[in-house]
């Protein structure tokens, strides 16, 4: 009886690690008759595991979701142990028996957690909507991207990019032109940020933790090469920031909200808890640390006079500069 169910064990296993393993392979691996695999087989169906055969050359397979989890190896180590496949010929003399089972099992969990991944990554990709016109979107293509980085994400591996960003040009400006970037991208984190998500990663070509806007991805292939997101963790660049855009500077503002705005600006969010100090007068100054001015500023315009820069000074003279410059277009000739 414990030889049968070690057996039974064994052809779940290769199974799952196998879709479409023939009844003669499993009886070469199993070290039995294709009449007791036959029989075996009977068996699991009558225990309502959900293994089929798939027609005549098709081999068994399962259906539904079912799945048997006989390790608990981290993704790392099954995809280090999965390149011994390319060398199993040579080195299989070299081991004990035993390793041969335990490489399938090790299979079965890689292909399982795949196929989850895979599944998890299209229904979310189902639901996120890029910020573009929509002449611009490409159904078939913008999903491929979207599915492949969040699958690169859940599995810790890095992906091959061509990212469409813009160039700056002189004053800030944006110049017409496009630069498609070819880029090697760690994907640590996906973050939403006003209508856009961000994908959060360590970029290979700029040696840094930097934001890429989900909607630039023109192409994104998953890469063999795996990260420890752990590393990210500890070297945050923009950790205590407002910003989903890494900058160069970290800059403290305080701005008065009015009365009127308060409410509104209470439900912005932020990658972090900002201080806020509150007025007897209903007012309310929001204080917080900031690594890209730009986009800040950027936040804080469609507040107009309901929010008034405090500090620093220069941000405070900056806006009364632009002000100025806008009140030109409307004076009366």
């Amino acid at each position: 009886m414990t030889e049968r169910l070690i057996r039974l064990m064994r052809i779940i296993t290769l199974v799952q690690a196998k879709p479409g393993i023939l009844a003669r392979e499993l009886a070469e691996r199993c070290e039995t008759s294709e009449r007791t695999i036959y029989r075996d087989m009977d068996a699991l169906s009558a225990m309502h595991i959900p293994v089929v055969n798939m027609g005549h050359g098709r081999g068994y397979q399962f259906i539904s979701r079912f799945a048997l989890y006989p390790l608990n190896w981290s993704e790392e180590e099954t995809t280090a142990f999965a390149k011994l496949a390319d060398v199993m010929d040579e080195v299989k003399p070299l081991l004990p028996s035993a390793f041969e089972s335990a490489y399938e099992k090790v299979m079965a969990v890689s292909l399982k957690k795949k196929t989850e991944r895979v599944e998890w990554a299209e229904q979310f990709a189902e639901v996120i909507r890029l910020g573009k016109a929509e002449e611009h979107w490409q159904d078939e293509r913008d999903n491929k991207v979207i599915v492949s980085i969040i699958q690169a994400s859940l599995s810790q591996n890095t992906i091959q990019a061509v990212y469409d960003s813009p160039i700056k040009g002189v004053e800030g400006f944006v110049s017409i032109e496009q630069s498609n970037r070819k880029l090697t991208i760690d994907p640590y984190h996906l973050v939403p940020k006003g209508n856009h998500f961000y994908v959060i990663g360590y970029c290979h070509n700029t040696e840094r933790v930097e934001s890429f806007r989900m909607s630039c991805f023109l192409e994104a292939e998953i890469m063999p090469q795996t990260f420890r997101r752990e590393i990210y963790a500890q070297n945050i660049s923009m950790k205590d920031t407002f910003s989903v855009n890494a900058g160069v500077e970290r800059t403290l503002f305080k701005v008065r909200f009015y009365k009127e705005a308060v409410e509104k600006m209470k439900r912005s969010e932020f990658l972090v808890k900002p201080k806020y100090i509150h007025e007897p007068d209903g007012n309310m100054i929001l204080e917080v640390m900031v690594n890209n001015s730009e986009e800040f500023m950027d936040w804080l315009m469609p507040y107009g006079p309901a929010a008034e820069i405090l500090e620093p000074p220069y941000y405070r003279d900056q806006l009364r500069e632009r002000l100025k410059n806008w009140l030109c277009f409307y004076q009366e000739e």
